[in-house]
């Protein structure tokens, strides 16, 4: 497959960044949200981990919401649960069948997207919508980016001004493998990076991403000296100890910074190593509409 010429993961984080300065999210209340059962597939499911993170709410993937819908329906009966938020920045795919679900089970349907016109909006009972940039298939920065930003309040240009003043190892080329250690308070977004080790690297790079409580648990038995530690603050006693990267978080850090923060790194590394994703996206494009039953392939740039 030919090597397409694609912005790498840091630029549009960037990009992101610059956009949300210029076109401020609007600020969403989770309060208004009454112990709702919150969907989403992919990283929309670890999107609905982060953003409920502080609220009473159930979240479910696209693999367990009609089990979960069958385990409280009794709540639901009783109106004890009476909202179902979607989260998906299409508005297609599974959050259409979901959609529907979710209303054949009584529950007032609210989708939280950045396509008003997709095939789930046309059915949802409210549709909040978040503005994005085109970018890569599977980045998704921009879409949830937003989101979090509108949740915590955070100032787009005050994160890329930390971001822009970071220090970083000057031999990051040289690492075979890297591992990112995070606050416990946010612990959705670890799997939201070990996604994009799945995405942009797949077998060919060792990324993975802890929490400090995950950490303690045997993570690293294994220090090499080819393994760099990246830790959001503090780092004592994981990996090989000439090979670790502490960052310190400015004060009132929250999960905006920290998910731009991260992603901008992991594009720092897709930057300096061969072109993995750039190469293989658009086969990929092609046999993961098939598994959808679509004939007609994604689009390499997402709009």
């Amino acid at each position: 497959m030919k090597t397409l010429n694609l912005p790498s993961l840091n630029e549009i984080v960037l990009a992101a960044l610059d956009f949300f300065t210029k076109n401020k999210p609007p600020r969403l209340d989770l309060r208004r949200f009454n112990f709702p059962i919150v969907v989403g597939s992919g990283n929309a499911y670890n999107a609905g981990l982060a953003i409920f993170g502080s609220r009473p709410a159930i979240v479910a993937s696209e693999s367990n919401f009609k089990q979960t819908l069958k385990n409280y329906q009794g709540l639901i009966k009783s109106k004890q649960i009476a909202q179902a938020l979607i989260i998906s920045a299409s508005g297609e795919k599974d959050s259409v069948w979901e959609t529907k679900l979710a209303k054949k089970y009584g529950l007032k349907m609210i989708l939280l997207t950045c396509n008003g016109d997709s095939s789930a909006a046309k059915i949802a009972a409210e549709t909040i919508v978040f503005r994005k940039l085109p970018e890569p298939y599977t980045y998704n920065t921009s879409t949830y980016l937003g989101m979090f930003l509108a949740v915590s309040g955070e100032k787009a240009a005050d994160i890329k001004k930390f971001i822009s003043g970071l220090k970083l190892v000057k031999n990051l080329r040289d690492y075979q493998a890297y591992a990112f250690i995070l606050p416990d308070e946010f612990a959705a977004l670890t799997p939201m990076l070990e996604i994009k080790k799945h995405e942009l690297f797949g077998p060919h790079l060792s990324l993975r991403a802890f929490t400090y409580g995950e950490a303690r648990h045997a993570k690293f038995v294994h220090p090499w000296n080819k393994e760099l530690v990246i830790s959001l603050g503090a780092n004592k006693y994981f990996g090989a100890k000439n090979h670790r990267l502490e960052i310190k978080l400015p004060s009132g850090a929250n999960i905006g910074l920290v998910m731009a923060l991260s992603y901008y790194l992991i594009g720092l590394i897709q930057e300096i190593k061969p072109p993995y994703f750039t190469r293989d996206i658009s086969r990929f494009c092609q046999i993961g509409s098939r598994a959808y039953g679509q004939k007609k392939p994604f689009p390499i740039i997402v709009r």
